[in-house]
């Protein structure tokens, strides 16, 4: 098992090492980690859910020219570390409906604790810092005052203050209530000093 686990971590370093956008290394060390404490909580499969939480983002169209075949490459590496296909399957569909953007509820208890470790790493300190350090990858304004469509303060209204209602699992949402709160409280204090 650790040297499974190793074997993972190195495949996902290999492509997000370098990450600047908050989708590094260890994002998916955080996710994962999430993963595993919550399934250890409701009764999940502990290793599909850590699997899956490690590889969650392969595949990512806003972080692959590829996706399908990055997914693809996904699965041929499981398969090559020895994990069994019904296993492989699994950590599939636990890593399918991930992303916010695309709205969906994942079909598997695996894919919602999935979901919910991601989440809650968009949340609270590191989900602002993350924030930040996307929009400044891309270009964004901190804040405007003329046009709020494209900025990072906007992203909070837009998605950040969305996800604590959206979270699955009683374990993540307890985290999640705090990680909000602190989000509140963030975006009073910014409104504050950007207003003297």
């Amino acid at each position: 098992m650790d040297r499974l686990l190793a074997a993972i971590q190195g495949y996902v370093r290999e492509y997000f090492d370098n990450d600047s956008t908050g989708h590094d290394y260890y994002h998916m060390k955080r996710v994962a980690s999430w993963a595993r404490f919550i399934a250890e909580q409701e009764g999940a499969d502990p290793f599909i859910c850590e699997v899956s939480g490690w590889l969650h983002d392969m595949g990512d169209a806003k972080l692959f020219a590829n996706p399908e075949e990055a997914k693809k490459n996904v699965m041929c590496f499981l398969s090559e570390q020895g994990i069994d296909e019904a296993s492989s399957n699994e950590i599939k569909m636990a890593m399918e409906d991930v992303s916010f953007s695309k709205g969906a509820v994942p079909k598997t208890l695996e894919g919602k604790i999935v979901q919910d470790a991601d989440r809650l790493d968009a949340i609270g300190a590191i989900g602002i810092a993350r924030t930040f350090a996307y929009g400044g990858a891309h270009g964004q304004l901190i804040h405007s005052e003329q046009s709020e469509s494209a900025t990072s303060i906007q992203h909070f209204h837009d998605k950040l203050l969305k996800i604590s209602a959206l979270i699955h699992t009683s374990s993540a949402r307890k985290e999640a209530e705090k990680r909000h709160q602190f989000i509140v409280d963030y975006l009073k204090r910014f409104s504050n000093e950007w207003s003297l």
